[in-house]
């Protein structure tokens, strides 16, 4: 890698665990900075995985008080995540890079119209259900084959359906979808890595200032306004989109 390769990567790296830390949708960044590095998409988006992981712990840690309060309601939720992530990562595996590369732009159009409507579909304060319902379950299940296999906007979709599904006030949901999110996260970064798809070089330039990148989103969160940097984060996946579209 060049150094501008490597400073391109970093703040791609630095920023995305900012916006996640704000906003979410720091997979964006990420996949763009190394689909530009060259980085096949397979692995350009496994990467992803691992580069995110480390602000998922840390948000998981900030809730720690409405987890411990909750967990037990959230097993199922929690079991059904780790099947569902497996299955989404191994679907991941069993194609290759052109057949992959094929589905990026649509999965990116997706993901990114998800993101854009993130403001609308942000769940509101409604009476608390059990989180082991049927629809919670299944709901989950869906969500977790999208993580595992392809993360983009997987937050927000996670937000969405518990707050239809088991209600509560934002911070409760917030906090079941950081632990349900580190889940899905960690199971794919175990197939990830055994079936050999990450780039470790672009992802041990992005870990560290990811991790730099959301302790300063708490910083930027009290001077940026969240709209300014979710509209950002749109337009690097129009781009993104837009290229993958074209190149194809």
């Amino acid at each position: 890698m060049t150094i501008t390769m490597i400073a391109l990567l970093a703040a791609a790296g630095f920023l995305s665990g900012a916006v996640n830390a704000i906003a979410g949708g720091g997979t964006f960044l990420t996949f763009g900075a190394m689909t530009l590095a060259g980085v096949p998409p397979i692995l350009a988006n496994a990467t992803s995985s691992i580069v995110q992981f480390p602000g998922y712990v840390t948000s998981t840690i900030a809730y720690w008080d409405e987890i411990s309060s909750r967990w037990r309601s959230a097993l199922v939720l929690a079991l059904v995540s780790v099947v569902g992530a497996f299955a989404g990562a191994f679907l991941l595996l069993s194609l290759d890079n052109p057949s992959f590369r094929a589905l990026v732009p649509w999965l990116l159009a997706a993901a990114t119209a998800v993101f854009a409507a993130g403001p609308w579909l942000k769940p509101k304060a409604s009476a608390e259900r059990p989180a082991n319902s049927p629809g919670s379950v299944i709901g989950q299940f869906l969500t977790a084959i999208y993580g595992g296999f392809f993360g983009a906007g997987m937050g927000i979709m996670m937000l969405a359906v518990l707050g239809v599904t088991t209600g509560g006030s934002y911070h409760h949901l917030n906090a079941l979808k950081n632990m349900l999110a580190i889940l899905i996260a960690a199971v794919a970064i175990i197939v990830f890595v055994g079936g050999g798809v990450i780039a470790w070089p672009e992802a041990l330039v992005m870990i560290p200032a990811g991790a730099l990148g959301g302790y300063a989103g708490v910083w930027m969160a009290r001077r940026v306004p969240q709209a300014v940097l979710r509209w950002c984060v749109v337009a690097v996946g129009v781009g993104l989109t837009i290229y993958y579209f074209v190149t194809g």
